[in-house]
């Protein structure tokens, strides 16, 4: 196979985008993995309950904020929302530096900035992906997010790698380092210019607005069934919460290995994005978006019954695969079928779906393996995965025939 340019690419603005995010997120992924390790040294000991704390602390802001995110992000400038969100996530990030490098960090610290960084990127993520369809032409939307997610697992390759050469007990390095990292997406805000966006029928940020949003959702089968499918999945197979005591505990590899289990998932991910960017338009997205979520769940079964290193990463890759796969497919039928005005609620809405399956997945993982054990609680989460899957194609079966055919009126075409 030859590979070009990704399409997507060739729109200067989201290039500038693309290529502050690809830096960003390895600071975020690189506090990600710290925040995971740096609870479980605080426990002084295996606490499924206090890493599944993480993911509660995550999704609760969430579900507070977002559907108020959306509606600003409809509502006002995205490009000036992000400004803000990206100012606010660092301050957030050097806070938890300082307070490690001063020694004064505790578990509820952790918990506390956590969930202001969640509450920030409430209002970030609408924005940001709302915004996305206006950068780019809307045949060159798959590969738009084909490369938003090669940047997001790209970064989540290099951040938890370069965590894992950290000395032991310098998680205030990474927590620094992520701090600056924003600067790169904000300096790509500033190159970009003026974004074209409809601001003409968004309706204002009150009840009904963001009421409309929920609606429309509703009306929709084909955009409320990806996102069921996108929590199901979710919240039975999260497997990254248990990293840290599969890594220390079952296979005794220390945080270097624990910090290549982390990026063994993104590499799958970076692998099949690269893949999925390079087609122009992507057919029999239903039938593909259905082998996706089965890779995903099957992978997790794998990942829990691994008793070594080598077949741990390897179950990794292809969670990672699947997960990349079904994510392109996701936001191109969510963007593609959502007129421009209400896209930040749309987006908003399904951020409490995507977000709230794995952080609640956390917590049921959590729970589960403190019952039951941590295999036990991965291997059932992937057996949940492939049933809720199931379930949800009998209710919703148009999704199965689905071929990839969207309406080409409802995006504000991008000017570069």
């Amino acid at each position: 196979m030859k590979f070009y340019l990704p399409p997507a690419l060739t729109h200067r603005k989201y290039f500038y985008l693309w290529l502050g995010l690809l830096i960003s997120v390895a600071g975020s992924q690189m506090q990600f993995a710290a925040i995971h390790w740096h609870v479980r040294e605080l426990t002084g000991e295996p606490d499924p309950l206090a890493l599944g704390g993480i993911g509660l602390a995550r999704i609760l802001p969430v579900i507070v904020f977002s559907i108020i995110g959306g509606a600003v992000a409809d509502n006002f400038n995205r490009r000036k929302i992000l400004f803000l969100t990206q100012s606010v996530a660092a301050l957030q990030a050097a806070a938890l530096a300082y307070l490690t490098f001063t020694n004064q960090i505790t578990i509820w610290h952790i918990y506390l900035l956590t969930a202001i960084q969640a509450a920030t990127m409430a209002f970030d993520l609408p924005a940001r992906q709302a915004m996305v369809p206006n950068l780019v032409s809307r045949e060159h939307l798959p590969s738009a997010f084909s490369m938003s997610s090669v940047a997001f697992n790209s970064g989540a390759i290099v951040g938890p790698l370069l965590f894992g050469v950290i000395p032991e007990g310098g998680q205030g390095f990474a927590y620094l380092f992520n701090s600056i990292s924003f600067l790169a997406v904000i300096l790509a805000l500033i190159l970009m210019g003026n974004v074209q966006q409809d601001l003409n029928r968004a309706g204002g940020v009150n009840a009904r607005s963001m009421l409309d949003g929920v609606k429309f959702i509703f009306s929709r089968p084909l955009i409320l069934s990806t996102m069921m499918m996108d929590f199901v999945a979710t919240f039975f197979a999260s497997a990254n919460t248990m990293l840290p005591i599969v890594a220390r505990d079952i296979l005794s590899v220390g945080k270097t290995g624990y910090a290549w289990l982390v990026s063994s998932q993104a590499v799958g991910s970076v692998v099949a994005g690269i893949i999925v960017s390079q087609f122009k338009e992507l057919r029999r997205q239903g039938p593909l978006f259905i082998a996706a979520v089965s890779l995903f769940g099957l992978a997790t079964v794998w990942f829990g019954l691994s008793k070594t290193f080598v077949p741990a990463m390897v179950a990794l890759l292809f969670i990672g695969a699947g997960d990349t796969v079904s994510t392109v497919i996701r936001n191109t039928i969510r963007q593609l079928q959502t007129p421009d005005h209400i896209r930040g609620r749309m987006t908003s809405v399904n951020q409490i779906f995507f977000m709230g399956g794995p952080q609640l997945g956390e917590v049921e993982a959590g729970v589960v393996a403190s019952l039951f054990g941590v295999p036990f609680a991965i291997v059932s989460g992937g057996i949940g995965c492939i049933a809720g899957m199931a379930l949800i194609l009998w209710k919703w079966p148009q999704l199965i025939s689905y071929n990839g055919d969207e309406p080409h009126s409802l995006a504000v075409a991008p000017a570069d």
